[in-house]
């Protein structure tokens, strides 16, 4: 089957053009602690445990790049968009020591995940105790195996004798942990991980220029769906790889990719992403970024078969910065 097919007949069985009627949506009223004129944004099921996930949530690596005055103000007003969903790493420098105190006000209202890129048992517990101090919470609603990219050392190390698994096991047990599952940016280590264990969740780049230009996400989005594990997605706003050359001096100079800049895309972009089966998107490390989709995600509608065309010859012009088989 030539790629083209395989592009075509994808959007005809994964594109969803009435996802409310396939995840449930609802209008989900905002936490207590939110203003009471506070929007609602849409909730999801978040697979098959039960809980509710706003369409969009906050990527806690924009933090790191904010003063803890500027972090506070970017998850209220997260918080009063009705957004529940929040989402930080060890490794996102600073972000969980701003994410604590910025969260705290509104915690026992949010869906906190958070993840560790150990690989031993040792290193997790480690890891998974600091993180539980920086966030000032006792438990975690989500941890996730961070950017597995390899299967043997990555997936198959975390589940070996001595391996991060066994202390993620025992979080479990005593209810520091809630729900578990793993962040990835190729195909063959998110397959790898859904076929070793039944994950609650899993995150990775749901993009309509990699989706159009490279057929990349397909596997993988299929492969979760069959297990039941909620689909996390990243880099909805992503449009390409850099061009060659001097970046422009600009708000996204610093990302490691080429976003969607321009306004209307960007609208395309994200309701592209919420158009497929996931449960919510996490916006990019820029709080410009993350305000626009907070925008989109509070007037979310599925995009129309036009809208999907004109995507689709947006990425047709574009170097993808996934591709199967690829190293990113």
């Amino acid at each position: 089957m030539k790629r083209r097919d395989v592009l075509k007949a994808a959007g005809l069985t994964i594109l969803v053009s009435r996802p409310s009627m396939l995840f449930g949506e609802t209008a989900a009223a905002p936490p207590p602690a939110a203003p009471k004129n506070a929007a609602a944004m849409a909730r999801r099921p978040f697979g098959k445990a039960g809980e509710q996930l706003s369409v969009v949530g906050l990527g806690g690596l924009v933090l790191a790049r904010l003063d803890q005055e500027k972090s506070n103000r970017l998850v209220a007003e997260a918080v009063e968009c009705g957004i529940n969903y929040f989402d930080v790493a060890p490794e996102y420098g600073d972000a969980e020591v701003k994410m604590g105190p910025a969260l705290q006000p509104y915690r026992k209202n949010c869906f906190l995940a958070c993840k560790t890129g150990q690989r031993t048992a040792e290193g997790a517990k480690m890891e998974l105790a600091r993180s539980l101090e920086r966030l000032k919470t006792d438990h975690l609603d989500l941890y996730q195996l961070h950017h597995i990219h390899k299967v043997a050392e990555d997936v198959d190390a975390v589940f070996a004798k001595g391996g991060a698994w066994e202390a993620i096991e025992e979080a479990r047990k005593d209810g520091r942990i809630r729900h578990v599952g793993f962040s990835a940016h190729t195909e063959e280590a998110a397959i790898a991980a859904l076929d070793k264990f039944d994950f609650d969740s899993a995150m990775f780049p749901v993009s309509f220029s990699c989706w159009f230009a490279a057929g990349y996400g397909l596997r993988t989005m299929e492969k979760a769906r069959a297990k039941g594990a909620a689909v996390l997605a990243l880099k909805s706003l992503c449009r390409q790889r850099w061009p060659q050359g001097p970046r422009e001096p600009g708000p996204f100079t610093r990302m490691w990719y080429q976003p969607v800049s321009d306004p209307e895309e960007q609208g395309l972009a994200v309701r592209w992403s919420l158009s497929q089966p996931v449960t919510a998107v996490l916006p990019p490390a820029n709080d410009i970024l993350h305000r626009r989709a907070f925008e989109v995600g509070l007037a979310y509608a599925p995009v129309t078969a036009a809208e999907t065309e004109k995507l689709k010859k947006i990425a047709a012009g574009l170097n993808p910065l996934f591709k199967p088989g690829q190293e990113p």
